[in-house]
């Protein structure tokens, strides 16, 4: 898979430059973990602010996040250095315009479709859906002509498209507005991660991730701005910032902000294996908590189908070369394990099979028609 791979994983990383590793001699599992808790926040924070306390207004929301992280970055700019590469970066006026305005478009429109989609959908389900992320990232760099379609890459990417199909199928709470909402955001993103692709062609337009959205963030602030001003302020008053919070607010846009923070600390501090893994457990964990914090219902047929899906994201991401070396490396840590800590190994089998079980049955009762769980106060 060679240098096909390594495009297809900076594709799927935002086109972004990893900056070398700095030795400060903090773990990278802090790195990860810091990574796995914003990511996983926005998430859950935009969830219950958009769905849970009625604040229905997913474009204002995504506006109010760009134009926070504008103001954040341009104060960044001005007091640190942290953005200083800003400078290397030959933008002017035309240049913005004719490379950057386009990529904030679909920027925009993927952040839209992807707050609006918490309106009708389950976290749970979104997470599932999103594993097809690769595959549409994939068949935009094939229509864009920036690789050869292959049919072995075709048969790599279709366990993902089966595992989810799979798991669509057995959503009790399928809303067919919010799935295509949420697939037209997946396909906005890919064609946002192509076009930045074409961008960092060149070396001179090298960015990391707050770099980015230094760039990025005033135009999609402009532009989910109009929209919003013509669809949700008619409707929208002060009231309903009130009733929210203002403090919530900011707090969901600081924790937004804190998310492109802990990307540009994990970059460079761990290898592709780990960051892919990473990702793996933070959907996994993800889908956990839309169970136990809003009562999602998730059934064995999900379970299944996603499965397949994430099992499918790692071969497609890592290769069959770092699967299998995964795979041998686990057996012998498992060997090593049984022959040093025989009952500690059961132990730790006993505990995944009881959860695994714990899960399942979880996932059946909150989908039972009998079962009504309130979603916790914030």
């Amino acid at each position: 898979m060679g240098s096909s791979s390594q495009d297809d994983r900076k594709l799927e990383s935002g086109g972004v430059t990893p900056s070398p590793p700095a030795g400060n001699g903090i773990h990278p599992a802090l790195y990860i973990a810091l990574w796995i808790a914003m990511s996983s926040s926005v998430i859950l924070f935009n969830k219950w602010v958009l769905a849970s306390a009625k604040f229905d207004f997913p474009l204002f929301l995504t506006t109010w996040h760009m134009a926070f992280a504008t103001g954040m970055t341009q104060v960044m700019a001005r007091t640190t250095s942290t953005l200083d590469s800003r400078l290397k970066v030959p933008m002017d006026t035309p240049t913005y315009m004719r490379a950057i305005v386009p990529i904030g478009i679909m920027f925009s429109l993927s952040l839209i479709c992807g707050n609006l989609a918490y309106l009708y959908l389950s976290v749970s389900f979104i997470q599932m859906l999103k594993a097809t992320n690769a595959v549409a990232t994939l068949v935009a760099t094939w229509a864009f002509g920036m690789a050869a379609p292959s049919l072995k890459t075709l048969l790599n990417v279709s366990a993902i498209v089966i595992g989810v199909a799979i798991a669509s199928f057995g959503e009790l709470k399928f809303d067919l507005f919010g799935f295509i909402v949420q697939i037209a955001g997946i396909v906005a993103e890919a064609l946002r991660l192509v076009m930045v692709q074409r961008l960092l062609s060149s070396d001179d337009f090298k960015m990391d991730p707050l770099v980015s959205v230094y760039y990025y963030a005033p135009a999609c602030a402009v532009i989910n701005g109009f929209f919003t001003l013509f669809i949700e302020i008619p409707r929208m008053t002060m009231g309903d910032i009130y009733a929210l919070g203002i403090f919530t607010l900011i707090a969901n846009a600081f924790v937004a902000f804190l998310l492109n923070v802990s990307v540009v600390l994990l970059i460079g501090k761990t290898s592709a294996v780990v960051l892919t893994m990473s990702g793996v457990l933070k959907d996994i964990l993800l889908v956990i908590s839309s169970m136990l914090i809003f009562g999602d219902p998730v059934t064995g047929q999900q379970y299944f189908g996603y499965s397949i899906a994430l099992a499918g994201l790692v071969y497609y991401k890592l290769g069959a070369d770092k699967v299998n070396a995964m795979a041998n490396d686990a057996k012998l840590a498992l060997a090593e394990a049984r022959q040093n800590h025989p009952a500690r190994v059961k132990l730790f089998m006993f505990c995944g099979v009881l959860g695994f079980v714990t899960l399942v049955l979880l996932g059946w009762s909150r989908g039972s028609p009998e079962t009504s769980l309130t979603t916790p106060a914030v």
